[in-house]
């Protein structure tokens, strides 16, 4: 299955360069949980200050809840998780304490 999310970076561009860094090399650990959570590919496009992630997962194995929990268990993962906030920020439409949002497919051919 594809989800398309949506989050926005903190418009200044050198933390935007340092984030878009950190993407070219991410940390094994985070490809590791991703990979281990039924995450097949995921994909991640910005333009500006808007990002919008496109990710495809196995429903077999992928369980946003319990992803979600294994995040909060893992320390690297929460490590990693942790410096992504200094980079990003809410959408004006994200809810209180959530990060990526999904977004509602409006068109498809």
């Amino acid at each position: 299955m594809r989800h398309f999310l949506a989050l926005d970076l903190k418009d200044d561009p050198a933390l935007i360069a340092e984030y878009e860094a950190y993407h070219r090399s991410i940390w094994p650990e985070v490809r590791e949980h991703l990979n281990a959570h039924g995450i097949t590919a995921m994909e991640i496009y910005r333009l500006g200050t808007r990002m919008v992630m496109l990710m495809e997962t196995d429903d077999a194995r992928y369980d946003a809840d319990a992803m979600a929990l294994a995040t909060r268990s893992n320390p690297k993962i929460r490590e990693w998780e942790e410096l992504m906030w200094k980079f990003q920020a809410p959408t004006p439409w994200t809810p209180e304490g959530e990060k990526w949002v999904a977004m509602t497919r409006i068109f498809a051919l």
